[in-house]
Parts: C-alpha cells; sequence; structure tokens
C-alpha cells in the first residue's frame, strides 16, 4: 500500500480530541518540536525489548536486556545526534539513563519473553476504512498463538491510569484492533497495554462491535477535521495538559498568535481520504 498519503493515527486522532488547534500546529504546520526526556526514555526501552527477541529464548534475560541498553542508546545517537543538547553534562546523560534500567527490570515481572515467539514487533499497519479514510500506526508487538489467535501489545513507559481515564488508553488499542481487522482482515483476541512504570497490565479483549464502534467514531472525526481544514479554523481547547505544551506562545487562548496555517499540509492532510 502507498504510505505517502496521510493518515490518521492513534496519537494524532488523540491530539485532535485534546485540543484541535494543537493537531494543527503538529500534522498541517508541522512545527518542530523538541523531545523530551520522557519520550526520549521511553524509545531508548522500546528498542531494547523490540531486540530482545532477536537473540535465543534461553539468552531473554533481564541481564541481557541490560547490557543492551548502551548499544541502543549509541545506535539512537548516531542516527540523532541533537538529543545530546537535552544534557548539560555527560554526567547528567549517564544518570538519566540509568532511570530506564527499572523499568526493563520490571518487564520481566510481567512477561517470561524465554516463552514468546512473537510474530511482529515494531509492526507498521496501514489501512483503510471502507469509507475511505486512511488509519496508521506502528504496533509494539504482536504475538500469534499456536491456533492463530493474534495479541497486540503495546509497552508504556508510564504508569498505568486510573480507572476513569482508562477509555482513553484503551482507545489506542481499539484502533489498532480496527486497523488491523481492515489491513489483514483478522480480528485480534486480545490487546494489552503493559506499563512498566508501575508494573500492571491493562487488558481489552476486541469484538466485532467495537470495530463498527471505532470505524464510526473515527468517520466522525474525520468529518470534524474536514469542516476545519474547509474553514481553516482550528481552536484551541483549554486543559490540564496546556502547562506542558510546546505551542502555549502561539496559543491564542494565553494570549499568544497563531501563525498562518500552511496551505500545502491542508492539502496533504486531504489525502488521508479517498474516494470510493
Amino acid at each position: 500500500m502507498n504510505t505517502r498519503h496521510a493518515a490518521i493515527s492513534p496519537s494524532r486522532a488523540s491530539d485532535f480530541k485534546q485540543c484541535p488547534l494543537k493537531f494543527r500546529y503538529r500534522v498541517i504546520d508541522s512545527i518542530p518540536e523538541p523531545p523530551s526526556l520522557e519520550a526520549l526514555r521511553g524509545t531508548i526501552v522500546h528498542s531494547v525489548l523490540e531486540h530482545l527477541f532477536d537473540v535465543p529464548p534461553a539468552s531473554r534475560t533481564d541481564s541481557h536486556a541490560q547490557s543492551t541498553l548502551m548499544e541502543r542508546w549509541n545506535e539512537h545517537i548516531d542516527k540523532q545526534p541533537q538529543v545530546l543538547e537535552l544534557f548539560s553534562s555527560t554526567e547528567e546523560c549517564e544518570q538519566w539513563l540509568e532511570s530506564a534500567r527499572p523499568l526493563i527490570s520490571n518487564y520481566f515481572a510481567l512477561e517470561n519473553p524465554k516463552f514468546l515467539d512473537p510474530l511482529a514487533r515494531e509492526s507498521f499497519v496501514d489501512a483503510y476504512l471502507p469509507e475511505g479514510l486512511a488509519i496508521r500506526g506502528i504496533i509494539d508487538r504482536v504475538d500469534e498463538a499456536p491456533n492463530g489467535d493474534l495479541r497486540v501489545v503495546d509497552y508504556k513507559t508510564g504508569k498505568s491510569p486510573q480507572p476513569r481515564y482508562q477509555d482513553s488508553a484503551i482507545f489506542q488499542m481499539r484502533f489498532y484492533t480496527t486497523a488491523l481487522y481492515f489491513s489483514r482482515h483478522k480480528l485480534p483476541k486480545r490487546t494489552q497495554l503493559i506499563y512498566l512504570g508501575d508494573g500492571r497490565i491493562l487488558t481489552y479483549d476486541p469484538s466485532l462491535d467495537d470495530v463498527t464502534t471505532m470505524q464510526a467514531s473515527l468517520m466522525q472525526l474525520w468529518s470534524a477535521i474536514s469542516s476545519r481544514l474547509d474553514s481553516k479554523e482550528f481552536e484551541p481547547v483549554q486543559g490540564p495538559l496546556c502547562g506542558w505544551c510546546h505551542f502555549k506562545d502561539i496559543c491564542p487562548a494565553f494570549g499568544g498568535e497563531s501563525p498562518a496555517i500552511s496551505e500545502s499540509g491542508i492539502e496533504k492532510l486531504r489525502t488521508a481520504f479517498r474516494d470510493q
């Protein structure tokens, strides 16, 4: 499938639901954002767990995973040396790297990778809904049982959400379930969010009704986005996360002024929907 077209991902869908203006700045205007140390740590831990399955089952131990941390880090900075600018000294960087080790150890308290044989890791899924909307994402791990059942697994380096926020977390897994269903014509039997921050697993077993509901929800989302593409008006929505938003200085809700919207960004985003 052609991946040059625009598509809706779970993170960008969440952005729009949280604040349409943030969605615009990220997706349409492509305004650069500096990486956070939390996101960077998540990237490195994900890489360690992805490559854990490169070795034979008997070698998939905590000590082996820990021994690969520096290798994964060095590979990352070879590709993106600018991340070193986040640290004021080598000592600060080393201390920060050490904060990833408990997260890696927590994984082994939740799963025994010696008994797992993933079907896919960092699996790119690119699908179209029947209505024509492109949806896309990267799944951390897909397992396949001997009977062919699929399990979708996503690693989170933060702590698990409180019950009242779990629907927001499960949205991502419903999204992946829908993408897999329309790309591979198969419904995952189970999905799991593995929270390494506090050693908990959030499980969600999808159904075809969930796919239908998510399909309708995504089409409503696209309708809301499309109307704003026509009007070029993406409103800010204030919330508890505004204090951490990189775009606060150019947000009208905080006295800032929005730059002119990118016309090329609008046209590119329109390619996320194709006429049937």
